[in-house]
């Protein structure tokens, strides 16, 4: 009797207990997973006192909640642990945290990261100084911050920590030359950073009327500049804030005139600075040469001006004599034009007098 042939099958498979727990499935490959990954309870995630941001927009976190309730917690924030308070600091994520908080949410993903002490500011810097949402203010304490950490290391060193150029790094700590007035408005959003560059070097009374005219108005940043340079060098007669500001619309007016009415404007302005200049102080003389000088008003000259009241002459000779058959706008100019002219003649009388 012939012996049987073995039958052939498949070989025995043999697995480890790693390959058990190992994804083979094709879109883990070459993935690794993070271990340090959790899902932390609201209540044990606390902000870090040292962390760069001082201010947060309510309106955008309320957005970002909102985000938050449709699509859930889309990138994890990153956190510490704390064993002797079993708690986990927040290293940058806290706004993310906070919505989430507006939104109900019970836990947050995070990656648990062992950062040393010298090292969170630069997270947090790096994570926080290149984005545009945290304001120019709480930057330039977050640097100057970074800086005493790294033993007054130079501004280079700085700069080269959080990979920003060293001549932005001056650019920020420019706020510091600002009243804390300002620097409150861009912390809250009110004014931006490159407007605030306009107020540095004014005197307080100036830069205050400057920030209520930038967070009023919009400008290019071309006219801000030319604006801010003029009102710097603007001499002034009286310190009252009202009075000030209303010297910067006229500066304005002068200078930046409207499409419109610009020629009306500039006409105005410079009636009114001649009418204060007779009958005013020295430094309304002042403001009436620097504003001359502005808009290239040619030295007087008796020959050119005995041509000009020629021009005038002739032209009023046209102007309705019934007030109700002309313009209003040439009736008011009529009217800034005679009391500039008594001005004039009676500060020409009362030297006559003397």
């Amino acid at each position: 009797m012939a012996t049987p042939e073995p039958r052939r099958g498949r070989a025995k498979r043999h697995f480890t207990v790693d390959a058990l727990f190992t994804d083979t499935r094709p879109q883990a490959a070459g993935v690794d997973d993070l271990i340090d990954a959790k899902l932390i309870p609201v209540q044990r995630i606390v902000g870090d006192p040292d962390q760069p941001r001082r201010s947060f927009d309510s309106d955008r976190l309320e957005e970002l909640a909102d985000s938050i309730r449709q699509q859930g917690i889309l990138q994890p924030i990153v956190v510490r642990y704390e064993p002797g308070d079993d708690i986990y600091v927040i290293v940058h994520g806290e706004r993310r945290w906070r919505a989430a908080q507006l939104a109900g949410t019970a836990a947050l993903p995070a990656l648990v990261r062992d950062v040393p002490v010298e090292r969170r500011l630069i997270h947090q810097l790096t994570e926080n100084v290149i984005r545009d949402d945290l304001n120019a203010v709480d930057r330039a304490n977050a640097l100057r911050q970074l800086k005493d950490i790294l033993g007054d290391a130079p501004w280079e060193h700085v700069a080269a920590a959080v990979g920003i150029r060293r001549s932005r790094i001056f650019q920020l700590l420019g706020t510091g030359k600002l009243s804390a007035e300002t620097r409150a408005e861009i912390q809250q959003g009110r004014l931006s950073e490159k407007q605030s560059r306009a107020l540095q070097g004014m005197p307080p009374i100036k830069e205050a009327a400057f920030r209520q005219f930038l967070i009023e108005e919009s400008l290019p940043e071309s006219a801000t500049v030319r604006l801010a340079r003029a009102f710097r060098d603007l001499p002034i007669a009286t310190g009252t804030p009202d009075a000030v500001y209303r010297a910067l619309i006229e500066l304005r007016e002068l200078l930046l005139p409207k499409a419109s009415d610009g020629i009306r404007n500039q006409t105005s302005t410079l009636l009114r600075a001649i009418s204060r200049a007779a009958s005013g102080t020295t430094p309304d003389r002042r403001r009436l040469s620097q504003l001359g000088k502005l808009v290239g008003s040619p030295s007087f000259d008796d020959t050119r001006f005995t041509r000009e009241i020629a021009n005038v002459t002739r032209m009023l000779v046209r102007v309705p004599s019934e007030p109700n058959d002309r313009p209003e706008d040439v009736t008011v100019q009529l009217r800034e034009l005679r009391d500039t002219l008594t001005a004039l003649l009676a500060d020409a009388n009362e030297k006559g007098g003397r």
